[in-house]
């Protein structure tokens, strides 16, 4: 269902969850549409590929008493991306409680995840950094 998400359509952005529902690995291999004016991956879909992730891994994982939201993203762009590249997103089940924990606690709480775009040599073309707001929901609350 992802892969048909109109943004990640467009770049040519690839999408697989793993069975866990904690890991998402995501593709993109350079094309027409997502090549910049000098021929390697435009940031804008480099930027695309890792948007959702731990937002998306987080709502299911924490249940529908707690809202999450993306609140922040730094993209630092590494060297130029050619190819395919490909990132992986992962929250492990420890991490998951802590932040339950201290949503539970202190009203709020605002993790920071980090990502790495790496490129089919392993080098790495950028480093994503995301800051999810969480907290518990209050009463009648809803979205």
């Amino acid at each position: 269902m992802m892969n048909l998400y109109p943004p990640f359509l467009g770049a040519g952005i690839r999408v697989r969850r793993g069975s866990d529902g904690r890991t998402f690995e995501v593709r993109m291999k350079l094309n027409f549409f997502n090549r910049n004016y000098v021929g390697t991956h435009f940031g804008g879909s480099l930027y695309a590929m890792c948007d959702p992730f731990f937002m998306l891994i987080l709502i299911p994982a924490l249940g529908p008493e707690y809202v999450v939201w993306d609140k922040e993203a730094t993209i630092r762009f590494k060297r130029p991306g050619r190819g395919t590249v490909h990132a992986t997103f992962h929250v492990p089940p420890g991490r998951i409680e802590e932040i339950r924990r201290a949503a539970d606690e202190g009203g709020k709480v605002e993790p920071v995840f980090t990502a790495a775009v790496v490129g089919d040599d392993g080098s790495v073309v950028a480093e994503v950094e995301k800051v999810i707001h969480v907290r518990r929901r209050r009463g009648g609350e809803t979205g």
